[in-house]
């Protein structure tokens, strides 16, 4: 694809400037006469090596597309192939309505492509950092069997249930978030403003040898104090160098794999990640996607290098001619609900729909997990806040207790 600028006059006789990306000059004239415009001059500007040229605004834009305008997109391109609109006008209608810039800017090309005569999974392909190889093999196996219509309302569904889970774990896991920050910010208001002012008050009051918990606050205090420009530097030290292992094949894999066994939030994960394996896979064998090709794609989708290895090894096996419970059965990921389903799937040749109803009662326990979340980790934080006072009180009564009880007996 090459960028070009183009000059092009609407209706009115209005001037209109912009640019595109197409495959020729060819395409954007066509892409241009087609939304009611004629062009009057199409150039592709001269490639620059100097910094001078570079657009700051460019830095920042980012080729990820929300969820949510995937979703509308979806929803409105099964509405307008289950109406029998040609996709070379659906597209170009759906140019006009989304608001996600990204977005555009990918249909802008397939557009071209459509009119160039390239199918519309190939048009995809070309855009994979905003079309999962999951939404392309739909497209392709739906464009192949005359039900693309069908392809979208499946890619729409699975994405809004991604989408209601990812609401559902941030709605879950906020309040948690902001009481463990308020924490935090506690512990070191304390260390670094309060506990040297009553410092210098038992001083000045000469206490003699102070209570076990002042002394304790005391020290953590002047550790604060003294060396917090070291804990800062060590803390985002550790936190760039921890999330720079975790981007590294070996760390991610370490990683993804450690999460499942996380106290309380472990089970929720691996509960997730089994009902999105099990609803991708059938999602995929009811659309007639080969068994090889929906392994890859599950594996992609995953969002867990430890999982996508294990169904990679399943992979692996089935091309070997083993059957679907043996390879499964060897990974140990899987509970027994979910091999039992296989199992049962693979003798009655209903494999999809019984992982449709795993995939149903992993969601609702997931569902389930996430609205106990807060309860769960609830006594925990208010634990964390009780010690936190107490320790704070013990530290400045005791010695304010023992300087009014020696005052009174003097």
């Amino acid at each position: 694809m090459a960028l070009f600028e183009y000059v092009a006059r609407q209706k009115d006789g209005q001037q209109q400037k912009g640019e595109m990306e197409a495959v020729s000059e060819e395409a954007v004239a066509d892409n241009l006469l087609s939304r009611g415009m004629l062009p009057v001059t199409i150039v592709q500007p001269k490639k620059s090596d100097g910094w001078a040229n570079i657009d700051v605004n460019d830095l920042f834009k980012s080729n990820k597309v929300d969820l949510n305008d995937l979703v509308m997109f979806s929803r409105q391109m099964y509405s307008l192939t289950k109406a029998g609109i040609p996709l070379t006008r659906a597209i170009n209608g759906l140019l006009e309505t989304t608001k996600s810039e990204a977005l555009k800017n990918a249909l802008e090309i397939v557009y071209a492509d459509l009119n160039a005569g390239i199918n519309l999974a190939t048009a995809f392909k070309k855009h994979d950092q905003i079309f999962s190889s999951l939404y392309i093999s739909l497209i392709h196996v739906g464009e192949n069997s005359g039900q693309l219509e069908n392809a979208f309302k499946q890619i729409a569904n699975y994405l809004e249930l991604e989408q209601k889970t990812k609401q559902r774990i941030k709605s879950a896991t906020r309040y948690p978030m902001f009481v463990s920050i308020a924490i935090v910010i506690a512990v070191v208001v304390i260390n670094m403003f309060v506990m040297p002012e009553f410092t210098n008050m038992f001083k000045a009051f000469n206490a003699g040898e102070l209570p076990l918990p002042t002394r304790i606050l005391m020290a953590s205090s002047n550790f604060f104090i003294n060396y917090w420009p070291h804990m800062l530097i060590a803390s985002v030290a550790t936190v760039y160098f921890s999330i720079s292992y975790i981007k590294t094949p070996s760390g991610k894999l370490r990683w993804d794999k450690k999460k499942l066994n996380f106290p309380i939030i472990g089970d929720i994960i691996y509960r997730s990640l089994l009902s999105r394996f099990s609803r991708t896979f059938s999602m995929m064998i009811h659309s007639g996607v080969p068994l090889i090709t929906t392994l890859n794609i599950v594996a992609q989708v995953a969002d867990n290098d430890w999982v996508a290895e294990k169904v990679l090894d399943m992979r692996d096996g089935i091309e070997k001619g083993e059957s679907i419970l043996v390879v499964a059965t060897r990974t140990k990921m899987f509970s027994p609900l979910i091999l039992q389903m296989i199992s049962v799937g693979e003798e009655t040749g209903q494999l999809d729909t019984m992982l449709d109803q795993v995939a149903d009662f992993y969601e609702e326990q997931v569902d389930y997990d996430l609205k106990k979340l807060s309860d769960n980790i609830e006594p925990i934080l208010i634990v964390s806040i009780g010690a936190i006072v107490l320790v704070l009180m013990l530290a400045i009564y005791l010695p304010m207790w023992e300087l009014t009880t020696a005052t009174r007996n003097g």
